[in-house]
């Protein structure tokens, strides 16, 4: 996956823009890293599968077996390091969480004073 091509100038939000169109530049970094943590997720569960063993290909076979825990003191280390970064994402969730509320807030006041 690559990111996506931003313009060589960068993006000036304000410039030659409408309350709505920034609102949309926020909405989308928002989506960007809703993206980022969906994939540090996917890779916590990928850890967690691994350390059980139920992490396989196509055919059934073990991805990398050298991962697996060899013993309940491994695997339950394994589970401490993974719910330690959903901890992490939880914290980043609650971010966003205020960003969009904050997005929320200026749409309803730039809405407000533009009707007037």
């Amino acid at each position: 996956m690559t990111f996506p091509n931003t313009p060589p100038d960068g993006i000036n939000p304000i410039d030659g823009l409408d309350p709505e169109q920034i609102a949309l530049l926020l909405l989308a970094s928002i989506a960007f890293e809703e993206l980022g943590l969906a994939h540090v997720i996917n890779a916590e569960a990928e850890k967690l599968q691994g350390a059980i063993g139920t992490l396989v290909d196509e055919n059934g076979d073990p991805i990398n077996p050298l991962i697996q825990a060899g013993s309940l003191a491994e695997l339950l280390a394994a589970n401490r390091e993974v719910e330690k970064m959903l901890r992490t994402v939880i914290k980043k969730e609650m971010l966003l969480q205020f960003k969009f509320e904050n997005i929320l807030e200026f749409l309803s006041t730039t809405t407000t004073s533009n009707s007037i």
